[in-house]
This record gives structure tokens, sequence and C-alpha cells, in this order.
């Protein structure tokens, strides 16, 4: 988990690498030639981080896909990633109801006088998200030593949301709103990514990808959905017959 100060400059710069690394691409293009050998099939591994600055989640992790390759500009595949972090959750987050009920409960705590003056409610929540997608990528292999994609972002989110409560006033809050001392959803999400695979050998290749998406998860609970940006880097391995011929 990032702290505030090194997250505020280092969030924006991760998230525009994959729009650098493009550009520099495009620059040096000229010097580079077709592709003759593809594979039928592509696996990938490696790091990963998700980060959704409207809850101040920002999660890293491991990212999985798999893919088979039917023609050589185009690949249909699996993508799964798993990665962990922590948000801090404030009313100010919650849907109108939720606030509504948060406000009766702390009339009542003031009118017993438990209610500290100035008090303001802040619930740390450790956050688990996987995410399953599968689906078709667009490739562009005019270049030898490197490989251009694109592709719908289209799949299922599911996260467990464990809080944290730090005082007493928080802990009858998380009694109320997750009795059984976690949180868990699954929805769809949407959007769009792409990459570059770096190509070293005919069967290795640096694969650095990016994805922009927006969910809704804990609508019961969240008043806004969220845009969430997933950046991927890691060894990618082809195998298999060479489609081109």
């Amino acid at each position: 988990m990032l702290d505030s100060t090194k997250a505020k400059w280092t969030r924006p710069l991760l998230n525009a690498l994959p729009m650098l690394i493009l550009a520099l691409l495009f620059a040096v293009a000229p010097a580079l030639c077709q592709q003759s050998y593809v594979s039928r099939y592509d696996l990938f591994a490696g790091y990963t981080f998700l980060d959704s600055p409207h809850v101040s989640l920002f999660e890293n992790g491991f990212h999985a896909q798999a893919g088979i390759r039917p023609k050589t500009w185009y690949s249909l595949g699996l993508d799964y990633s798993i990665s962990s972090g922590s948000l801090t959750l404030t009313p100010n987050l919650l849907t109108p109801a939720v606030q509504q009920q948060l406000g009766g409960l702390f009339e009542e705590l003031g009118a017993a006088g438990q209610l500290p003056a100035g008090y303001s409610l802040v619930v740390p929540v450790h956050s688990l998200t996987q995410t399953f997608t599968g689906g078709p990528q667009l490739a562009y292999r005019h270049f030898s030593k490197l490989t251009l994609f694109i592709r719908p972002s289209i799949g299922a989110i599911h996260e467990i949301g464990t809080p944290h409560a730090n005082d007493p006033i928080a802990t009858l809050v998380v009694a109320a709103l997750a009795p059984s001392g976690k949180k868990t959803d699954t929805t769809i999400f949407y959007g769009f990514g792409g990459g570059v695979d770096f190509i070293f050998s005919k069967h290795v290749a640096l694969r650095v990808q990016s994805d922009l998406v927006y969910d809704h998860l804990y609508d019961d609970l969240l008043r806004d959905g969220r845009f969430t940006t997933r950046f991927s880097v890691g060894p990618c391995f082809n195998f298999g017959k060479n489609i081109r011929k």
C-alpha cells in the first residue's frame, strides 16, 4: 500500500506509463519489419496493480492470462487477477439511506452522552479483489520485435472487504453494516484495454498492458460506482505451431 504522499506522485506516472510506451513505439516503428513467426498459444503471468482513486484504494497483486490465436490478427483468451490493498471508509462515500441510518445512530449516541465532540467516523478496510474476464484481443504485428494489441474489458469482479474498527463507535457501525465482520460482492465491469509485447525470441516476450474499467461494487452501501485502472507487467510465453504459415 502506497502512503498518500508517494501515491500522489506515483499513481499518475504509473497510469500514464502505457501511453508513454506506445508513443515511443510509434516513434521507432518505421525501423521495424513484420513478424514471420506467430505461435498458436500464449501464456502470461506477472505483477499487477489496481488503482481505484474514487475510494482511495490501491492494490498490488498477480495477473495471469492464457490465449489461443485462430488468426494472426486476433486471439481468444481467459484473464484472471487477484490483488489486495486498503481503503478508508468515510460517511461521504455511503448511500443517502445508509448516511441517514448513521445519522439516527449518532443522534441516539449524542442523546446518551456517548458521542465525543467533533467525532468523525473513519473505518479502515482491507480489500481482496479478484477479476475474471474472457474474450477477444486484436493484435497488430507489423513490427518484428513488438506486438501492439487492444481489447474490450468485460467481465466480473469479486471483492471481499474486511473493516477494522478502531474505536467503540466504529465498532457499532461495522456491526450494523457488516454483521459477519466482512462485506462481499460480485458485479460486472466494463471498459477497454491494450498494451504491447516486447519480443525477445520466438517463445519469450515482455508484456506491458493496462485496462480502464467501471463497476459499482457494494451498491447497497457505496453511493457511487468507480473507475479502476489495472496495470500489469511480466513475461509472456508463446508456444505451438507457427500460424503465419
